[in-house]
């Protein structure tokens, strides 16, 4: 019998989840996703999932500043793979240059399959 901890994963989406169910923490905004770095830090996150648009004028910003902040102050926080998951091409690319630069480990899955709509339909806005 093996004494594996469950696997930690934090998802940064204003819209999408799991698809399979997986069990993860979900911010739906930056300041919901600053909180949960916040309670995460001094623990691992075996995943951090982000999105760039986080509807209306949010983006992930303030979550990568929290991160990049932290990396600076020679405390990064500890993540297995941050995953890039953002259909936008332009943001994508900006976090990651960010967060590489700080050496966290990141890639990019924009469109990953395991992130969706609830629902299954995008809204007309997204």
């Amino acid at each position: 019998m093996t004494d594996r901890k469950p696997t930690t994963i934090v998802l940064v989406d204003d819209l999408r989840s799991f698809v399979d169910g997986r069990l993860a923490e979900v911010a739906r905004t930056s300041s919901a996703g600053v909180e949960l770095l916040d309670r995460y830090r001094g623990q691992r996150l075996d995943e951090l999932w982000l999105d760039h648009d986080l509807g209306d004028d949010d983006t992930i910003w303030p979550v990568v500043e929290v991160l990049e902040r932290a990396a600076f102050e020679c405390r990064p926080f500890d993540v297995g793979v941050v995953i890039i998951h953002s259909a936008n091409p332009a943001g994508a690319a900006k976090m990651a240059q960010a967060l590489r630069r700080w050496n966290y480990p990141v890639r990019v899955a924009s469109g990953d399959p395991a992130v969706g709509y609830v629902d299954g339909i995008a809204p007309l806005d997204a």
